[in-house]
Formats: structure tokens, C-alpha cells, sequence
């Protein structure tokens, strides 16, 4: 079985927001991502879309590339 994921393996830590700036997941869905159902993992990667924006809206241009 397949595990759906938008880990790109280019692991970086926003110390202020706590995110991934390579998958926009928070340390929290990193760390508990293997014991969600298929469903609450494909609810978050839909949300990843909005909350990269949101990151890039607060943060301006100084966002490493992921």
C-alpha cells in the first residue's frame, strides 16, 4: 500500500511558524503523518496549497526555495 505524502525531501524548519518549507506540514503532522487514514492525510495535503500562500504573504521574498 501506498502512503500519499507531500514530503519532497528537502526538510527546512521555519523556527517561527514550525513549518516545513518543503511540504508545509507542521512538526505535528510530520511526526504523527504515518498513523493518519488516507482521508485526514489527503485533507491536509489539499490545505497545504492556502497555508504555503499564507507563509508567503507574512514572510515576503525572503522564503528559501524549496
Amino acid at each position: 500500500m501506498t502512503v500519499s505524502t507531500p514530503c519532497i525531501k528537502v526538510c527546512r524548519i521555519d523556527p517561527e511558524s514550525r513549518l516545513c518549507t518543503g511540504c508545509w506540514r507542521s512538526l505535528d503532522e510530520i511526526a504523527t503523518w504515518g498513523g493518519l487514514s488516507e482521508a485526514d492525510r489527503l485533507a491536509v495535503m489539499a490545505s497545504l496549497p492556502a497555508r504555503k500562500a499564507r507563509f508567503a504573504a507574512s514572510s515576503g521574498p525572503s522564503i528559501p526555495p524549496a
